[in-house]
């Protein structure tokens, strides 16, 4: 069974997400802010992070560099920003693309 983390920091948008991926037999856990994802990142180690760019606190970008600082999931970044330094700076900091 695949887990995979997914995280937003709108609850219907978490729920949206849990509900479509568990549907299609993974493991889903949630995460509304940064400093959540890397609780869970280090101690459930996930397949993949569904991350939101713009969380509160610490945003995607940075809770992704410090996931790659000890942990090498697959990530794939959620944003409705539509400027063209977000996907560099996502791919920089170890986003898939």
């Amino acid at each position: 069974m695949t887990t995979i983390l997914a995280v937003d920091d709108e609850p219907n948008v978490v729920e949206l997400l849990a509900d479509y991926l568990s549907r299609e037999g993974n493991q889903v856990l949630t995460a509304m802010d940064g400093s959540t994802v890397l609780d869970l990142a280090r101690t459930q180690q996930p397949d993949l992070i569904v991350l939101d760019v713009m969380l509160p606190g610490l945003d995607g970008v940075e809770v992704c560099r410090r996931v790659r600082q000890f942990f090498d999931a697959y990530v794939l970044m959620l944003t409705a920003r539509a400027e063209e330094i977000d996907k560099p700076v996502g791919l920089a900091v170890g986003a898939g693309d």
